[in-house]
This record gives structure tokens, C-alpha cells and sequence, in this order.
């Protein structure tokens, strides 16, 4: 498979929840997976399209009676649970693809999955509790829903509920006992916070959105958005995937907490490639995310991003390959969302700060200075659209029914704390919000709306007179200026080196005479703590950056809101790439008079 059918198809599964592993920027994540809470699986997906849940019963009443039931009934056992949650989450979707003026695929999917938390032991230790892998790993099992749920039938619910639950708490008991005799063998367990934690009941209930999709209207923009890269004799490889998607949530748990929320997601990837003289494939790609289609089909602004990609490729076939380099560099905003979100934001995740299998490479900073005194980095779920452009990554409530609330990670420099779900590390033991999923994963805490800001913000211009200067201080014949950035990953695993790789897509040599030069073949790579004490200074020209990151507990939306900065060194390295020979058969002549749909008629 080629190098863009791969990413089509990482993406294609993505935007359909599917099981693919990419990160928010669209790479492999190299952070060590651990599933740390035994739950269950329920999925069905139907053929048809648009039909609401139970849309003549109280889905979460029925999902509240009987887990109130299934709860009290398991409390005469020897060993009954503490904590039971059940989380259904309904999926609407639509998604067309195509490429060079022609529609490849139309989907509709309508999919439903059933979350079931079930914990035994106690708040301090619970067979949740994370197990070395030499003792097992959780246990999680998938099973088939009957069809039956999918109609207006509270009974099937109930009945579902119930078959579940049971295989949850048998489960839960085999898992409890190698917990307990995995914890009497320990030596030196030094203190533990416990396994969970107490979080106030939360009743909120909202109505159910639906999904603003024509796929005819979509179709056609999809084509008049591809039909440039048709046009153009160097690009090699296109696609462009639209997707709408609504995602309902229905949530309760033993405490009392009934939660009904109803997010809308739509998203536009760009992508096309071409092929150096050398055979190297250079990619160039945008992601149009909002939650309307409104805030995705801007047509002057995505031909014009199309425009650019057609010319950046161009240029770039050209370019030539930078050689290994160490010195001060200068990060477009764009740059710098993904470099915080990638570098800052996965090492604050609180469950990374945890057990001896995670790298606790910021635990030991609490209180302590890593960023220059003018930045505070905070997140905010609560906080919906920045100049005038909506944030991917706000929600009402989490995945564990908390709701979501600003938490500032760093301020005037200073290290303050960590993005928590209902898992307590040392030092912080109750959640702020964020404890996120996709469904059949575990909650953890995640990301969501990153806002990195500079209390004494410079011009751009400004910014790069600095970097100018900094290049004649250290005596180099060049800077960088880093403009884009497709992906990136972060090794947060113990055993592993503290270190980020970050792939940059637009990069120049900036020169002392001010002058540029792109090149290509570089990846911006180093340790987190060395790398935040070289940032010097921020501008003021902040930009919203939007994406899907997945980590171990699934895809989950997040933005990253952040101004161009100044590193007074950076370290590169050659990138690994793909090369191949050029393409032996010309394209069609031209598609402008053969707009064919290609689309299975069943789908259209």
C-alpha cells in the first residue's frame, strides 16, 4: 500500500471510530498502550441512517433503574462492587472521499457502543489496579449486541444491561484476587494514592444534535476541491475526505450521576503528494476542523490552501536536503500549537505520572521553573471558540461524567499541575475534568483546548529580527524557521528515552541577511526539559490549530492555541522518508469532462 493510501486509510478509520492508531497529528504514537480498567464492549451498527435512540423512552432512566438494580442486588457477595458505570454512546456518521475531481466513496453509519466500568476492592485499590505485564493485563472482552437494542425497546436495554454487567463482575473477582496477591508480593510499594477517586454527582441532560449533511453538496465541493491536483503534472498521489459526525452520550453511574450530551464533529483532510528527483515522497496536507459545516467548507479558503499545496510541492521537489544541525530556530504559531500539544501537553497527562512504567520526567518539576516566566500554558474544555474560530477540543462533561474546567498547568513559567480524570497520582487526587475516551477504551486523562500564552507577545517581525540576531551571537551560518509541522510523537514510556521527533513539512534556512531558503528532509528532535529552557520569547500572532490525538484511551478531538516562538537551539536530523521510482503511466488526459462517481450506487 502506498504511502497516501496508508494515511487515507489511518484516517478513513478515524473519522469512522475505527481501532487505527494515529496521533492529533496524524502519526504513529509511540506511547506505551496499557488498558488499566476491565470493561466490556457492546457495539451494533446499523443499516440504517438517522434513527434516534429510543426515541420514545428515557434512555437514561432505563440505564439508571437498572444499573441501580444490578448494583444493590451484587451488594450481598462477599466481595461487591464499589463503583458501577454504564456508558452508552450513539455515533452518527457520513463521509465522502475522492480525489482528482472524482468521488470514490460515500458512507453512511449509524453505530452504537455500551461502556461497562464495574470496580471491586475500594476506592484505595480496586482491580483496576495496573498490573506489571509478567502478572496479566486487564481484562477486556468485546461481545455482539442483540439487534433488538437498536429499536424502541427498553426491555432489550435492560436485558443487555444486566447479561453484561454479570460477565463485568465475574471478571472484576478474578481480576481483584491476582490484584491483592500481586500487592502482598511487592516490595517497598512506597505510598500509592489509590485507584479512584470520589467526584460530585453531576445531572445534566441536553437534546440530541443532528447531523447537518447533504452529500450531494459535499460530493460536489470534494470534487472542485481535488480537481486542481488533477491539473498539475508533478503531484503524484490526492484524496480529500470529508466527515460528519455526531457523537450521543448517555452516561450514569452508582453515585447518581445521569449526563446525556450530544457533540457534532466535522472535519476536512486535505492531502496530496509528489516525488522528488531523488524518489523522496513529499507530502503537504490540511485539516479543515469545526463543529459546523460552516466552519469547514470556507471554498475561498480551502482552494486557497490547495493553491499552496500544489505550489509547495512544486518547490519542494526542488529543495535541497539539510544536513544535521544544532542552533536557534523559530516556530511558525501553526508550528508551535502542534509542538506543545506534542511535547508539553502528553507529558501533563496525569496518568502518566503514575506507576514506575511511566517516565516521570516532570513529577520531580512541581514548583519549579521550565518555562520562560512570561508563559502560562492552561487548558479549558469550557471555552468554545477563539477569534472567531470554533475549538475542537470543548466539551460540557468528560467521559466520566466530571465536568470540565480550566486547569492551569503552568503559569509565569512555573510548573502548577496535571490534567486529571478520576485516577489519583501523588499529590493530586481528585479529576479537573478530563478524564476522555473513545469508546472501548479506558478514560484517562487527555488533553482538550491548549492555550499557551505570552504575556509580553512581540511582532513576527519582531520575533525574526531576534532569531536573526541570535544566528550572528552563535556564529552560525543559519537559523530555521520551521512554518509547518504535519505530526510528531512523544516517548513518555520508563526504559525509553525522554525525547520528542517532531516532522516539519515547510522548513527554511534563514540566513543572517535576512534571506530564505526551504529545504527538506528534517526532523525536529530532542528532550522536552532542554528544549522549553532554550524557548526565549513569543509573538502575538496566535493561530488555532485542531486535530484528532489518539493515546491510549482512543481518538479524542483537541485544539492548540499558540503564538510563533523563539528557541535559541534546536536540534535536527535527517529524516527516515520513502522513495520510490516516478510514476511510469501518465494521468488521464484530463477528468474535466469525466466527472465520474465512482461511488457504490448503495451508498449515494
Amino acid at each position: 500500500m502506498s504511502y497516501l493510501k496508508s494515511k487515507v486509510a489511518s484516517k478513513i478509520n478515524i473519522l469512522n471510530s475505527d481501532f487505527a492508531s494515529i496521533d492529533g497529528a496524524g502519526s504513529l504514537n509511540l506511547r506505551r498502550s496499557r488498558s488499566l480498567v476491565p470493561r466490556l464492549l457492546v457495539f451494533f451498527a446499523l443499516s440504517c441512517f438517522g434513527q434516534v435512540l429510543f426515541a420514545t423512552q428515557d434512555v437514561l432512566k432505563v440505564m439508571y433503574d437498572e444499573l441501580q438494580r444490578s448494583f444493590t442486588g451484587l451488594q450481598d457477595h462477599p466481595e461487591p462492587p464499589y463503583f458501577l458505570s454504564y456508558e452508552i454512546t450513539e455515533d452518527v456518521a457520513v463521509t465522502v472521499i475522492g480525489s482528482s475531481g472524482v468521488i470514490n466513496e460515500k458512507s453512511r453509519v449509524l453505530s452504537r457502543y455500551l461502556d461497562v466500568d464495574l470496580r471491586v476492592g475500594a476506592f484505595s485499590l480496586d482491580n483496576t489496579h495496573p498490573l506489571r505485564s509478567s502478572q496479566g493485563a486487564p481484562i477486556q472482552e468485546t461481545l455482539a449486541i442483540p439487534q433488538s437494542i437498536a429499536v424502541d425497546s427498553a426491555d432489550a436495554l435492560r436485558e443487555s444491561l444486566w447479561y453484561h454487567t454479570d460477565n463485568a463482575y465475574r471478571n472484576a473477582l478474578t481480576r481483584y484476587t491476582r490484584v491483592k496477591s500481586a500487592v502482598q508480593r511487592a516490595v517497598n510499594r512506597g505510598y500509592f494514592p489509590g485507584d479512584f477517586s470520589r467526584a460530585p454527582v453531576a445531572r445534566y441532560e441536553e437534546e440530541t444534535i443532528l447531523l447537518d449533511a447533504n452529500l450531494e453538496e459535499w460530493a460536489s465541493k470534494i470534487r472542485e476541491y481535488t480537481k486542481p491536483f488533477a491539473e498539475s503534472e508533478i503531484i503524484e498521489t490526492n484524496a480529500a475526505i470529508v466527515t460528519g459526525d455526531i457523537e450521543t452520550r448517555w452516561l450514569v453511574n452508582s453515585e447518581g450521576t445521569r449526563v446525556k450530551v450530544s457533540n457534532p464533529y466535522y472535519i476536512l483532510w486535505i492531502e496530496a503528494t509528489t516525488k522528488a528527483d531523488d524518489g523522496m515522497v513529499l507530502s503537504r496536507g490540511r485539516t479543515f476542523a469545526a463543529k459546523t459545516p460552516e466552519g469547514i467548507f470556507d471554498d475561498e479558503k480551502v482552494l486557497n490552501a490547495v493553491s499552496s499545496m500544489v505550489d509547495d510541492l512544486t518547490n519542494l521537489r526542488s529543495a535541497p536536503l539539510v544536513d544535521p544541525f544544532e542552533g536557534p530556530a523559530l516556530l511558525s504559531a501553526r508550528a508551535a500549537g502542534v509542538f506543545f500539544h506534542e511535547v508539553l501537553g502528553h507529558r501533563v497527562e496525569g496518568h502518566r505520572q503514575r506507576t514506575v512504567d511511566d517516565n516521570l520526567s516532570l513529577r520531580d518539576f512541581l514548583g519549579k521553573t521550565i518555562l520562560p516566566n512570561t508563559f502560562t500554558v492552561y487548558f479549558d474544555p469550557s471555552i468554545q471558540m477563539f477569534d472567531g474560530k470554533e475549538l475542537f477540543g470543548s466539551y460540557k462533561y468528560d467521559n466520566q461524567g466530571v465536568k470540565g474546567r480550566r486547569v492551569n498547568v503552568v503559569r509565569n513559567g512555573v510548573l502548577r499541575g496535571f490534567l486529571m480524570s478520576r485516577t489519583p497520582i501523588d499529590g493530586f487526587h481528585q479529576s479537573n475534568g478530563h478524564g476522555r475516551k473513545n469508546f472501548a477504551h479506558p478514560a484517562l486523562s487527555r488533553q482538550s483546548n491548549l492555550f499557551v500564552q505570552v504575556s509580553n507577545g512581540i511582532s513576527k517581525e519582531e520575533l525574526e529580527n531576534l532569531l536573526i540576531k541570535r544566528i550572528n551571537e552563535q556564529g552560525k551560518p543559519f537559523g530555521l524557521y520551521f512554518e509547518d509541522v504535519e505530526s510528531g510523537f512523544n516517548l513518555t514510556a520508563s526504559g525509553m528515552p525522554s525525547a520528542f521527533n517532531i516532522k516539519p513539512v515547510m522548513v527554511y534556512k534563514m540566513y543572517p541577511d535576512a534571506t530564505r531558503e526551504l529545504v527538506r528532509g528534517v526532523d525536529l528532535i530532542g528532550t522536552p526539559l532542554t528544549t522549553f529552557s532554550r524557548i526565549e520569547a513569543g509573538a502575538s500572532d496566535y493561530e488555532v490549530w485542531s486535530e484528532l490525538c489518539d493515546a491510549e484511551s482512543g481518538q479524542v478531538p483537541v485544539s492548540s492555541i499558540a503564538p510563533s516562538i523563539l528557541i535559541s537551539q534546536v536540534e535536527v536530523q535527517k529524516a527516515e522518508s520513502e522513495r520510490s521510482i516516478p510514476r511510469i503511466l501518465p494521468p488521464p488526459a484530463s477528468l474535466e469532462n469525466n466527472p465520474t462517481d465512482t461511488t457504490p450506487a448503495m451508498a449515494r
